[in-house]
């Protein structure tokens, strides 16, 4: 890499970091700002063109957003949700696949129907990226952003097989719907297969290592390995990383190791902003491929990219409306869990919410240069540009009305509905705490005081947590300790402080041991968390 590349890199990378509170002061999501960014680094002459192999962006990128968007998920809501998500992540993904396709075949002239197929392939998933990030600021009802989260996880899988079997047939010159077919089943087969083996070793070797530092190092390579390991065994890469991360999520998760989850949900959190805004930023850059494409017949091209634009719009929302219907028509109270849209105004919000991003581009770029008579694969810069048309088209008009989108609609998280569940959480909590303490009651002889501090300790975690589980004069009380208890909290952080800051300067006299400062700087630190 370049000094020029490096120096463009850590322009993303700052970048990423500045638009997430300007997005949050502008009311704007932090991927469309990047976007924006990429595009004005891309027209400015100085800025050199990315120069990044198209068949590394995938790879590269994709899979530690994939890891950190299944962490905040699990694998129960997705099996509520299988039936909407199915829905979304398959089935409209080929009907939009083959929408495009036909349209594309038909208008622009010499284009063949494999790489017609290709272009429809590749431009048929909404980026779960982009999604979750706009709507996750907007403050929607959560059974839609789950919706959403779900859609956009799954469907680049189908979608991103659905285009190999595409350029392969544009590159060979032939198809064959039965080999497509078993090959789109061994690739999930295989994916599955390399996701459980990848999580169930790490979730073993996470147990060996002990030291949080470390599982979170390996957390760190488990997206590319199950990535790597499922694309050379000829398996869906996306499916292997979903994978791994839905098993860790659910089974390597210790309710004890504090530190371990603090760290890995902050490491994941930093890895989410900064690949997000890189691959954000990259998108803009790449504008220049399409701006060469288009030179001479500027006219041509952006009236076949309106079209296949507007196909995309169109079709999402004339599946989603009937899809919606029967949903709810086959939704019953035994689907406990199953988030479905409960009416138009949620169902036209998800419509809009449809943005394309990385996955499309990337997928654009590495259509092959040459098919395998030599020739140049056919109308290859018009794909491109046209791919290029759709990301930008809805990523900057659909990100950039969305918020004004939901505001007119009125459409809001139902609070009312999760503050009911922190509720019933925090009394499950309460009862486990005093459980917990009737059991060490059994064993250990304490004094009557003692024991009625811990009882009351037991329910006020609840109270804290929720305090609507509490009667006006207990809330009272605990709203008093509590106001007491944060008095003691504020000086004992104040103490802390001073302590920490006299061991720092420890750590600047001759003879410190710079180890031993920051070990017992380890332990003050944790101490503040308690």
């Amino acid at each position: 890499m370049t000094v020029d590349q490096l120096a463009l890199l850590f322009a993303l990378l700052l970048g990423a970091v500045v638009s997430v509170p300007v997005g949050e002061r502008l009311r704007l999501p932090a991927p469309v700002l990047m976007t924006v960014f990429g595009i004005v680094l891309a027209l400015l002459n100085f800025v050199p063109n990315v120069d990044v192999p198209p068949q590394l962006i995938l790879p590269l990128l994709l899979p530690p957003l994939l890891y950190a968007a299944v962490r905040r998920t699990s694998w129960r809501q997705f099996a509520a949700n299988v039936r909407p998500i199915l829905l979304l992540a398959v089935a409209l993904v080929f009907v939009t696949t083959f929408c495009v396709a036909a349209v594309a075949h038909a208008i622009v002239p010499g284009l063949p129907l494999a790489a017609a197929v290709a272009l429809g392939a590749l431009v048929a998933p909404p980026d779960p990226v982009a999604a979750t990030a706009v709507a996750g600021k907007l403050g929607l009802p959560r059974r839609l952003v789950s919706i959403l989260e779900g859609e956009g996880l799954f469907n680049d899988v189908t979608a991103i097989v659905l285009y190999h079997v595409a350029v392969a047939a544009a590159v060979s010159g032939t198809f064959s719907p039965w080999a497509a077919g078993l090959d789109l089943v061994l690739s999930a087969v295989v994916a599955v297969a390399v996701g459980l083996v990848l999580g169930w070793a790490t979730n073993k070797a996470m147990d060996l290592l002990g030291d949080p530092t470390l599982q979170v190092a390996l957390t760190l390579l488990v997206p590319f390995a199950a990535y790597v390991l499922a694309e050379e065994l000829h398996g869906s890469g996306v499916l292997g990383v979903l994978v791994s991360a839905l098993f860790l999520v659910e089974y390597a998760t210790d309710a004890d190791d504090v530190m371990a989850r603090l760290a890995g949900h902050t490491f994941w959190d930093i890895v989410d902003t900064l690949v997000t805004g890189v691959a954000f930023g990259l998108v803009g850059l790449e504008l220049h491929n399409a701006v060469n494409t288009a030179a001479g017949h500027w006219g041509e091209l952006l009236g076949w990219s309106a079209a296949v634009v507007g196909v995309v719009v169109f079709v999402r929302l004339a599946w989603l409306l009937p899809a919606t219907w029967l949903t709810k028509r086959l939704h019953t109270a035994r689907d406990v869990g199953e988030e479905i849209p409960v009416s138009w105004r949620e169902t036209v919000v998800m419509w809009w919410s449809g943005m394309r991003g990385v996955a499309s581009v990337a997928l654009a770029l590495a259509i092959p240069l040459e098919t395998d008579s030599g020739a140049d694969f056919p109308a290859r810069g018009e794909i491109v540009f046209m791919a290029f048309g759709v990301v930008l088209g809805t990523l900057l008009v659909q990100g950039l009305t969305l918020p004004w989108l939901v505001g007119k609609l009125g459409v809001r998280g139902d609070t009312g509905r999760e503050k009911e569940l922190e509720r019933r959480l925090a009394v499950r909590a309460a009862k486990a705490a005093k459980r917990r303490l009737r059991e060490i009651e059994d064993v250990e002889e304490l004094p009557e005081d003692l024991s009625e501090q811990l009882m009351r300790r037991a329910f006020d975690m609840g109270v804290r947590i929720s305090p609507d589980i509490a009667d006006d004069e207990r809330r009272e009380a605990v709203r008093q300790r509590s106001k007491r208890l944060k008095r003691i909290r504020r000086i004992e952080q104040e103490m802390l402080s001073a302590a920490r800051h006299e061991v720092l300067t420890a750590r600047s006299e001759p003879g410190a041991d710079p180890e031993v400062v920051d070990r017992v700087l380890r332990h003050l630190d944790v101490r503040s968390l308690r």
